[in-house]
């Protein structure tokens, strides 16, 4: 990739909507954390961990991702992911970030719900008073569990309400389709938050119509396995649903065979709203900037393409609109700096 390219992906102005803090810990972070709260990890070393991070699929990366998760205990542990995650978007020129996080892995263990979110939220406040950042927490349930317990969750979170921009679902795709969880995406729609939900990484391209259908989200995360449905396509492309796809997860996760088969561009091409994310960056082998370098590098992407990636994660995200349209002008601005200076 010539340099000139990398420096303008490093450099122009993105959101990063699709992001799980869970899976944002580095190894170092990781045993920190398990030293901090005295629990014994089956892994004798940061170097025995990266060796583990081979996946055959969702599910077989889903079994090690809750296992880590087990290190994150209380409001500090918290606190300490989300601002190192947020100062390594800042340096990535991300100017709007929107994190997931599932209390559920917590909880269930013991985690009051009030460490998890102080913890966050706080971090996020202090990123945001202290850098050029927006950032934005959406609370994220699992779709392997009932639906009740979702429920349940989403009342759970009141006292926290106005710090919430929105509700997704993630966990294990195949075999839980989207549609059961209408319940709760209609209670959140009624309580004023936004929505979006896993679907189309593994599952059909049926699941994306479903979510589509069965619970009105505005957003689909991932989302690559519509190309295999030209009509969906079409309709994605007409409806401009932002489509926030993780390209090295991936490659990684065995979606794609390599990332040259990678359907990003045709997408691109056909003019759906498709953005580019880093899911669970250590996991995976890189954050935004890492993702695009990639894809830049396997799919010949041009200064142009980057650009409408760029432009479209800010007009998917869930930010006030003025603050999107502000967003779009940087990136076009930047656009034509960078052409004017070749």
């Amino acid at each position: 990739m010539m340099n000139h390219i990398r420096e303008f992906i490093g450099t122009v102005p993105k959101a990063e909507l699709h992001m799980h803090l869970e899976g944002s810990l580095e190894p170092e972070m990781l045993f920190r954390l398990a030293k901090r709260n005295k629990i014994a990890l089956r892994w004798s070393s940061e170097e025995a961990l990266l060796a583990a991070y081979e996946f055959e699929n969702l599910e077989d990366f889903l079994a090690l991702y809750f296992e880590g998760c087990r290190v994150l205990v209380t409001e500090k542990d918290f606190y300490d992911v989300t601002a190192a995650y947020l100062a390594k978007a800042n340096e990535q020129s991300v100017r709007r970030v929107e994190l997931f996080l599932g209390p559920q892995s917590f909880t269930e263990r013991g985690v009051p719900l009030g460490a998890i979110m102080d913890g966050v939220l706080g971090a996020i406040a202090d990123a945001q008073s202290s850098s050029a950042i927006s950032a934005a927490y959406i609370l994220s349930v699992h779709r392997h569990r009932p639906v009740e317990d979702a429920l349940r969750l989403l009342e759970s979170i009141g006292p926290w309400s106005e710090h919430i921009v929105g509700v997704g679902m993630g966990g294990p795709e195949v075999g839980y389709p989207p549609g059961r969880f209408r319940p709760f995406y209609l209670k959140a729609k009624a309580l004023g938050y936004r929505t979006t939900v896993h679907a189309g990484e593994e599952g059909p391209p049926a699941y994306i119509r479903e979510a589509l259908d069965m619970l009105s989200v505005e957003r689909i995360d991932h989302g690559v396995t519509a190309c295999h449905d030209s009509a969906l396509m079409e309709r994605l492309a007409a409806e401009q649903t932002p489509l926030t796809v993780c390209p090295l997860s991936n490659l990684r996760l065995k979606g794609v065979p390599s990332l040259e088969a990678h359907p990003l561009k045709t997408m691109l091409d056909r003019g759906l709203r498709v953005s580019v994310h880093s899911d669970d960056p250590p996991y995976f082998g890189g954050y935004v900037n890492e993702n695009l370098e990639a894809c830049c590098a396997a799919l010949s992407l041009s200064a142009e393409d980057i650009a409408a990636l760029a432009r479209n994660s800010f007009l998917g995200s869930f930010a006030p609109p003025d603050e999107i349209m502000h967003s779009v002008d940087a990136v076009n601005r930047h656009l034509d700096l960078f052409l004017a200076e070749r």
